[in-house]
């Protein structure tokens, strides 16, 4: 469904991706998971058209995007989550919603708005029960349902999350993976996850890839990952004995 290779991009003279490659099929929850300043952000940011990239290739269902705009590409079916949320936060619950529903309403399909609206109000009923709330008052859990919801109301079938449990509690953390897995089970959604939070990502996906310094340095399913050594003294807190 995605398809990348060679992918370069960066900020003026300081290249941060350098000959990424992945690949996710339909229906797979693929992480991507590395440290604070591993290029994460720069990937699903060029990957959705918010930077240009500066060489490879990225086909979505068979499609050159590389070049494409930002809001072409949500219109072909991929929709981006961002870092920190990013709500407007003197707007209402409902109206941050309709936002998102902008692709809907530029194919005159202001009926499926409402069942869009309902679809996402069932997978988050705190999201119903604050309809009429400013975003900017909600909990950081909250605007993180809130962000995701806007991002369905577009109907995507590929979505984009970028560090969904950055600054939630534990409790919080938890539930937020739980609706990710239930995004792909009751939406159909293809997922491409990036996150810090390695032992959530993993423990969610099917495959994952580790970025280091711009680079993909490990790929593989999700248990041969949680179980090599690297990667737990590297992202788990565990020593290769076990040791925490």
């Amino acid at each position: 469904m995605l398809r990348v290779k060679n992918l370069e991009a960066g900020y003026g003279p300081l290249k941060v991706l350098r000959k990424v490659s992945l690949h996710i099929g339909p229906g797979e929850i693929v992480t991507v998971i590395g440290a604070n300043g591993a290029g994460k952000t720069t990937l699903l940011k060029t990957l959705s058209g918010l930077l240009s990239a500066r060489g490879g290739e990225i086909l979505f269902e068979k499609k050159d995007i590389r070049r494409l705009p930002a809001e072409r590409i949500v219109f072909l079916g991929c929709s981006l989550v961002p870092e920190g949320r990013q709500l407007f936060a003197p707007l209402t619950v409902r109206e941050n919603l309709i936002l998102g529903a902008s692709v809907q309403y530029r194919r005159k399909r202001q009926g499926e708005v409402k069942e869009d609206l309902e679809r996402v109000f069932a997978l988050f009923p705190r999201l119903k029960e604050r309809e009429t709330q400013l975003a900017g008052t909600l909990s950081g859990g909250e605007q993180q349902m809130l962000a995701i919801g806007r991002a369905l109301l577009s109907r995507p079938r590929m979505l984009f999350l970028d560090e969904p449990s950055m600054g939630l509690a534990p409790r919080m953390v938890r539930e937020i993976f739980v609706h990710i897995a239930r995004l792909r089970k009751e939406f159909g959604l293809t997922i491409l996850l990036v996150e810090q939070n390695a032992r959530g990502a993993l423990g969610v996906a099917d495959r994952g890839y580790v970025l280091e310094t711009g680079r993909m340095v490990l790929q593989g399913p999700s248990e041969e990952l949680l179980s090599n050594q690297d990667v737990q003294r590297a992202y788990l807190g565990r020593s290769p004995e076990g040791d925490a």
